[in-house]
Order: C-alpha cells, then structure tokens, then sequence
C-alpha cells in the first residue's frame, strides 16, 4: 500500500493519487489496466481519430480487472459519434472525463449511470461554466502539458486559482512527471495528479520503441507548441487548442507557417509517409515539459512506485 494518498484517492478507492491521462493513440487499455493494477486509476483515451470500435477493443484489456478504472473522450468526438459514449457509460468506469466541448448534457447521464464526471479545464471561467453544469471533477490543464489544450496558465498558478473558487476536488496536469512535481501539486492542493508524458513512455502504452527513444532523447526545451501536424493531419483541434510536440524537423520547418502549409501537398505528404514508417525525425510525439524526467522505458508500476516514493520523502522534509 502506498503512503501517499489524498481523501479524494481514498474515496475512489486508489492507493495513489495518481491517473494516466487519457492520451487518445497512447493511452489504451492495456496501460490502463496496468495502471489500475498498481494502484492509480487507469484511463483509456480516445482522441479525435478514435472510435466506438477502438473503445471496445481496448475495454477488452479491463475485463478481468476489478478495481476501478476511467475513459475519457473528447466533446466533439462524441457529437460526431454518439456511440462513443453509450459504449462507455455500459462499460461502468469509474471516472468518465469529456473534454474541449461546452455541450454538457453528458454529465448527468455519466452521474445516473454510476460515473463520477471529469472534464480538462485551462482557466477559471471555463472550470466555473463546468462545475455549473455537474461536473464533479476538475482537471486542472497547464500549459506545460503534452499533446492538445489550451496554453494559458501554468499548472500551479492555474490550481492555486481553482481551489480558491471551486469547491470540488481539483487534479493537477501538465508537467508532473518526477516525484517532486507530485510532492508539488499535492501539497498546494491538488486531489490527485493527472499525468501523461511519464505514462506515455511505458512499456504498456501503445507508442512504437521509436517514439519512445525520442521521448527518452528529449528535454523540456526540446518541445514547441505548435499546430503544424494539425493542419497538416487535418485533425479538427480548433486554433486555441494547439500541441505540445517534440520539436523536430517538420516542426523546425512549417511551425509558424501553418497558413502555407495547408497548400503545401508535397509537405503534407512527406509528414504522412513519416508517420506510416515510424520516422520521428518528422512525425509527431506529444511531449510536456517533464519529458525531461523520462530516462528510461518502464514498467507503469514502477513509474508509479517511483513517483510515490520520491513524493513522500520530498514532503517529509
């Protein structure tokens, strides 16, 4: 049993304040079912190019699971395909996280069938619109996290802000990727820490070696927000929800030209034909500014035995 814990961990039954984040393309079940087995409540993530079918196949990895476990989709996701929901309300999670949408009406389905609810928020106004329609959990996104979302605040001066308006638990993401960055969210407050990078490198997720080696290669300053792969992917991430990447060659050559390279078709070929081959020289790795922190591919038990551990002896000090 771990030492570290908070009363909301306690209450969902966790023996570590700690989630994966639900990275869609990263974070499918077999990390969420290695998650869950140590401790932390495991989360599948279906992004923008998931779908019902994915969701079911990665559900498959829980079925002889039983401690609890979450989802998390994406609001436009499941505007466009409803069924994203209904599959994952009837699989029973225990958290259910919907996020970058306004449209709310799920969250009183998640609460009567048995779900506590969970959206990403990354300022005030949006955390009180979310408490305001049910929403029971709070994930306070800083811009020092991986992949989408909106780089407003950082991640401490954000959750300072919330615990002072909100009176729901609030998790902390975006650059906790070391024992002391735990220690760090929770002694300011945090109910648990949403963590995606450290997660994103283990053994469990769905990464190829090849991006993880990049993970491994790369540094905090090594990353650039950017909507490069947006535009040229054609992922529907709107203008104020742009990407932490490691910064790369295609990075290095269309960030800040975007506008060009949506009629680029020869560049936008290049990047396609990168990702097809696994060449991370030009495609794609979403990294927070804890990549740093990432030394090694790691079981996901021990990233969280280690994480625990180091916390601990940094609060106790």
């Amino acid at each position: 049993m771990n030492r570290l814990s908070t009363p909301w961990a306690a209450a969902m039954g966790l023996s570590a304040p700690i989630l994966n984040a639900p990275m869609g393309g990263v974070a499918g079940g077999a990390l969420a079912a290695a998650v869950t087995r140590s401790g932390g409540l495991g989360m599948i993530g279906i992004g923008s190019a998931g779908s019902t079918a994915l969701l079911q196949r990665e559900l498959a990895y829980l079925s002889d699971v039983d401690s609890p476990f979450g989802i998390g989709l994406i609001g436009w996701g499941v505007r466009v395909e409803p069924a994203l929901l209904e599959a994952a309300l009837a699989s029973r999670p225990a958290l259910l996280s919907v996020s970058f949408g306004e449209d709310w009406s799920w969250v009183e389905r998640a609460r009567g069938s048995g779900s506590v609810t969970a959206t990403q928020v990354a300022d005030l106004d949006g955390a009180l619109r979310a408490v305001d329609a049910g929403v029971a959990v709070l994930v306070a996104r800083g811009a020092e996290g991986g992949g989408h979302g909106q780089p407003l605040r950082g991640t401490l001066p954000l959750l300072r802000e919330l615990l002072e308006r909100v009176d729901v638990p609030v998790l902390a993401a975006g650059g906790i990727a070391s024992g002391r960055s735990l220690a760090a969210a929770l002694a300011a407050g945090a109910s648990g820490a949403w963590i995606g990078t450290a997660f994103a490198a283990c053994r469990e997720s769905t990464l190829s070696d090849a991006a993880r080696e990049a993970m491994i290669a790369a540094d905090g300053t090594d990353t650039v927000v950017t909507r490069a792969f947006d535009i040229a992917l054609g992922y529907p991430w709107p203008a104020s929800m742009p990407e932490r990447v490691i910064g790369n060659g295609f990075t290095d050559a269309w960030h800040g030209r975007e506008h060009e390279l949506a009629a680029d078709h020869g560049a936008l070929a290049h990047v396609r034909t990168a990702i097809a081959d696994g060449d991370y020289r030009l495609a794609p790795v979403n990294a927070g500014l804890g990549v740093g922190d990432v030394v090694a591919v790691e079981p996901a038990a021990a990233v969280i035995a280690r994480l625990c551990a180091e916390a601990w002896d940094a609060l106790r000090r």
